[in-house]
C-alpha cells in the first residue's frame, strides 16, 4: 500500500508562517503525497511551491465554522480555484443541517460545486463530531444530491475527529462511487490503515510524514 498517495498533507493553523508552509510542501514532493491542503491566502505561494511536481492543491472554504453564506463560500471557490486550487473542501451550515433545512444545506453544497467547475474535486466536511449519526447519513446523502464528489468526516478544529464508526457509516451512506475523506486526529500508520479499511479513500492529516514512515504514535488522544 502506498499511503502517501491517500493523504491530504494538512496545515492549517492560524499561526503558520511562510516557512512552515513551504516546509510542508517540500515534505508533499519528498514523500509523494496527493495535496497540500491550505487556506485560501495561501494558495498563490503554495502554486509557485508545487510547481513542476505532481501534488495537488486542495483549498479549505467556510473554514472552519461552515457559517458562512452561499454566495461567501461560492467567491471563495472562483477565487481558490483561479490561483491554482485543484481541490475544495467546503464545509457545511451544521446550524442548517440540524435544523433540518435541508434545501438550504444542498444549494450551499451545488453553489461550491458549481463554482468550482467541473475538474476541480469538492470534498464536504460534514463535522461528524457535532452530529448523531441520523444527521451524518442526512449530511452525506445531501453531499451526494448536491454533486459532491467526497464527504469528509472533520475540520480538525472541532470537539473530535474520524472514527472508523463513521467512515463506515459514511461508506455505507455514499455507496462505492463517492469518495470518503478520513480527517482530525490521524497521527500514525496504524490509524490511518484502520480509516482506510473502513471504506476511506483519502486521508487528512498534519502527521502525514510519520503516517508516510509507518511510525506509531504515542499519542492515542484527539
Amino acid at each position: 500500500m502506498n499511503i502517501a498517495q491517500y493523504i491530504d498533507h494538512t496545515i492549517l493553523n492560524a499561526d503558520a508562517t511562510q516557512s512552515d508552509i513551504r516546509k510542508v510542501c517540500e515534505e508533499a514532493k519528498e514523500y509523494g503525497f496527493y495535496s497540500v491542503c491550505v487556506n485560501s491566502s495561501h494558495v498563490d505561494f503554495v502554486a509557485k511551491q508545487l510547481k513542476g511536481s505532481n501534488v495537488k492543491i486542495a483549498v479549505v472554504v467556510g473554514f472552519p465554522l461552515g457559517a458562512a453564506s452561499i454566495e461567501t463560500k461560492g467567491f471563495e471557490t472562483k477565487d481558490a480555484v483561479s490561483k491554482g486550487a485543484n481541490e475544495i473542501d467546503m464545509v457545511i451550515n451544521i446550524g442548517a443541517l440540524k435544523s433540518r433545512n435541508e434545501n438550504f444545506v444542498q444549494k450551499d453544497i451545488a453553489a461550491v460545486v458549481k463554482a468550482a467547475g467541473k475538474d476541480v474535486i469538492v470534498k464536504v466536511i460534514i463535522e461528524t463530531a457535532l452530529l448523531n449519526d441520523e444527521e451524518k447519513i442526512l449530511a452525506c446523502k445531501i453531499a451526494k444530491a448536491a454533486g459532491a464528489h467526497y464527504v469528509k468526516t472533520s475540520t480538525g478544529f472541532s470537539t473530535g475527529g474520524a472514527t472508523v464508526e463513521d467512515i463506515k457509516l459514511m461508506r455505507e451512506t455514499v455507496g462505492p462511487n463517492i469518495g470518503v475523506k478520513a480527517s482530525g486526529g490521524i497521527r500514525d500508520f496504524q490509524k490511518a490503515k484502520a480509516m482506510i479499511d473502513a471504506g476511506a479513500t483519502r486521508l487528512g492529516a498534519s502527521a502525514s510524514v510519520n503516517i508516510a514512515k509507518g511510525i506509531e504514535s504515542e499519542d492515542n488522544g484527539y
